[in-house]
C-alpha cells in the first residue's frame, strides 16, 4: 500500500506541476523579479496535498481527472499565497519554507507580499478554465473558493492567530484557528474536486465532513511536529509556535491528547468515506498518510 501511494504521490505531484508550469508566466515576463518569486515558492518542493485532495476527489466522484486539473492548480497557488504572507516579519516571522530561505529573505518583503498576491489571483483565472458540469456552474466553484479564502475562513484563521499570541488558549478558540485557516482549504479542494465530477448532494456533503476532520487533524499533527521535529526534519522553523506563544493542541492540552485527538479526527474522518465503497481507497489511504507524517 505504501509503495502504491508513493507512485501515487510520485504521478500526481509530476502531472500538477506540469499544469503549474503552464499556468504560470513565465520567469523572464516583465516584471521578471515577480515572476521569479512567484515559481521560487510555488516550485519550492512542497507535498501538494490540497491539489492531490482535489484529484482524489474527482476520482471518488467518478469523475475524469482532467476536468479536476485546474481546480487543483488553483488551490496550490491559494496555498503557496498563504505561505508566503505568514512568513512574512509581520506575520508568523520565519526565514525557512521547505528547507530554503522565504520568499522575502531572497526577494525582499515588498516583492514577496506583491507575489503572494499575484499567486491569489491567478489561481481565480486558473479556477476560471474548469468546464462547468450541469449541477455546478461556473459561478459556484468561484463562489466556493472566494469564501474559504476569504475574511470568514482562511484569512479569519490567520487574524485569530495572531490576536491569540500571548492570551490565554481556549479549545474553543483554537478549534475555530484550525477550522479556518487549515480546515476551509481542505474542505475546498475536496469540495471543487467533486464538483468537477458534477457529485450529487450526498456524496459532496461526506467529503465535506471528511475534509473538516482530516483539515482538523492535519493541523493539530503540524502542532505536534513543531515540537518533535528539527528544523532540519520539517524544512522550516521548529518551535516557532512556541516561542511566539501561539496557542497550540500540545500547549492547551498536552503531547499525549493531543497524538490522540489526531486519531480520532482521522478516525471520524475515515468514517465519512463508507459511502464511497471503493472509489474511496486514495483518499483513505491519504487520511492514513496524513496521520504518520513526519513533516
Amino acid at each position: 500500500m505504501e509503495l502504491k501511494l508513493a507512485d501515487y504521490f510520485s504521478q500526481k505531484t509530476c502531472l500538477v506541476d506540469k499544469a503549474l508550469d503552464g499556468f504560470l508566466p513565465k520567469a523572464s515576463l516583465k516584471p521578471a523579479v515577480l515572476h521569479r518569486a512567484m515559481r521560487y515558492s510555488l516550485f519550492a518542493g512542497g507535498k501538494r496535498i490540497r491539489p492531490l485532495l482535489c484529484l482524489a476527489a474527482c476520482e471518488a466522484c467518478g469523475g475524469e481527472e482532467a476536468r479536476a486539473l485546474p481546480a487543483a492548480a488553483a488551490m496550490e497557488c491559494i496555498h503557496t499565497y498563504s505561505l508566503i504572507h505568514d512568513d512574512l516579519p509581520c506575520m508568523d516571522d520565519d526565514d525557512f519554507r521547505r528547507g530554503r530561505p522565504t520568499s522575502h529573505k531572497m526577494f525582499g518583503e515588498g516583492i514577496a507580499v506583491l507575489a503572494g498576491d499575484a499567486l491569489l489571483t491567478l489561481a481565480f483565472e486558473i479556477l476560471s478554465q474548469v468546464r462547468p458540469t450541469p449541477r455546478y456552474p461556473l459561478a459556484i466553484l468561484l463562489s466556493e473558493l472566494s469564501h474559504a479564502a476569504g475574511s470568514r475562513k482562511l484569512i479569519a484563521g490567520q487574524v485569530a492567530d495572531l490576536e491569540g499570541e500571548g492570551r490565554r488558549p481556549t479549545r474553543e478558540g483554537l478549534r475555530f484557528i484550525h477550522r479556518c485557516k487549515t480546515a476551509a482549504m481542505i474542505v475546498v479542494s475536496l469540495r471543487l474536486g467533486a464538483m468537477t465530477a458534477n457529485a450529487s448532494p450526498a456524496p459532496l456533503r461526506a467529503l465535506t465532513t471528511f475534509g473538516e476532520n482530516l483539515g482538523l487533524a492535519f493541523q493539530v499533527i503540524d502542532d505536534i511536529l513543531d515540537i518533535t521535529q528539527t528544523s532540519e526534519q520539517l524544512g522550516k522553523s521548529a518551535g516557532k509556535d512556541v516561542n511566539a506563544e501561539k496557542i497550540t493542541y500540545p500547549s492547551l492540552i498536552g503531547l499525549k491528547a493531543s497524538e490522540q485527538e489526531a486519531q480520532r479526527l482521522t478516525r471520524l474522518a475515515l468514517n465519512s468515506l463508507r459511502t464511497f465503497k471503493q472509489n474511496g481507497h486514495t483518499l483513505q489511504a491519504l487520511a492514513h498518510f496524513l496521520l504518520k507524517r513526519q513533516q
